[in-house]
């Protein structure tokens, strides 16, 4: 039985990330109250520091301090210098935390305070992916449907090739930015929620739920009227119809933000993640159904045409992952419709 040789050159690649995640992990020491000791010693340090409970809690609730987010922030500086070591392992350590310094920044961004240090390491992230696509656009190629399907006969001629596909841009090309401006800061944290939506999938639960929450406050509205999954209809048609909706849910909620496109999509996209990704979490899926109602709720609000399409299809999403998970079968007849001989 053949024995696979380690490569010297990738023993080499993982001693240095090993190394920059330990010299992290003892910059980190000087800020945090108490590390587990563990924590160095672990055969992968970097997966260790992403899913450690004691160290993650302390790092969220320093976030959410009052005086977080300021230039002179060490915890924000670690943030920042982390990401800047290129290294793909702490990157997903930094990522796991954007869910909070975006969400403190938005909602605090209102009240004037300075926030350089959030800033930063937004910059950070917006200065990597900018980097990283080259100034191309992120697209998907989408069919023709102008064209006939293969598995229907026509008689009508077609002067376009079947094969011709429309290119829809998910993410237009980015430009760099030195600093946040009010008029690139939903673009800037926008980029920053696709780097992170583009890592998802390595993101713990803990983290996608402080997104879900966060969602919420930045909503600003009480979707607990849509709580059964479904859109009711009948409670917004009318004039005063939304009004009374949103008169029943509990009206506004306090850290509302504007939600352009380029901000609600990539948060639509990790809703809908949150909604069916592969990793089946009865706390997740709550937290997700529960940010997509406010969502929902918001957009009626703002009588935004392309927002309501794409909430209400994550509430109907939402409405068939609950029956798929009380195992509803439609292709199994009831015991009162057989026939007994």
């Amino acid at each position: 039985m053949s024995e696979t040789i380690p490569n010297a050159s990738d023993s080499s690649s993982l001693d240095s990330s090993n190394s920059k995640v330990k010299s992290a992990i003892e910059a980190l020491s000087h800020i945090l109250a108490s590390l587990p000791p563990s924590l160095s010693s672990s055969p992968n340090p970097a997966v260790a520091l992403l899913n450690d409970p004691q160290v993650t809690s302390q790092i969220s609730s320093l976030l959410r301090q009052p005086n977080s987010g300021a230039g002179d922030n060490n915890l924000c500086r670690w943030l920042y210098d982390t990401f800047q070591s290129s290294d793909p392992n702490l990157h997903l350590v930094v990522l796991r935390f954007i869910p909070i310094i975006a969400g403190v920044y938005l909602s605090r961004v209102a009240l004037r305070k300075h926030l350089a240090g959030f800033e930063a390491v937004l910059l950070a992230l917006y200065a990597h992916e900018t980097t990283s696509r080259a100034g191309q656009a992120l697209t998907v190629n989408i069919p023709d449907l102008s064209n006939s399907s293969i598995y229907h006969e026509t008689k009508a001629s077609f002067k376009k090739d079947g094969t011709e596909q429309n290119v829809a841009v998910i993410s237009p090309s980015l430009e760099p930015h030195g600093t946040v401006r009010s008029s690139r800061r939903a673009r800037i944290v926008g980029v920053a929620l696709e780097l992170y939506y583009s890592k998802i999938s390595k993101m713990p639960v803990g983290s996608k739920i402080d997104f879900c929450e966060f969602c919420i406050v930045w909503a600003g509205q009480n979707g607990d009227m849509y709580k059964e999954g479904w859109v009711e209809e009948e409670k917004v048609k009318g004039d005063s119809g939304t009004a009374e909706s949103e008169k029943e849910g509990g009206g506004e909620i306090e850290g509302r933000i504007p939600l352009p496109w380029e901000l609600l999509q990539p948060v639509l996209r990790i809703l809908g993640h949150c909604l069916m990704g592969q990793t089946k979490n009865k706390e997740l899926s709550k937290a997700a159904s529960a940010a997509c109602r406010s969502m929902y709720a918001r957009s009626l609000h703002d009588i935004d045409p392309k927002a309501i399409l794409a909430t209400e299809s994550l509430l109907r999403i939402g409405k068939m992952e609950l029956e798929a998970n009380n195992e509803f079968d439609p292709t199994e007849l009831p015991k009162s419709h057989l026939i007994t001989l």
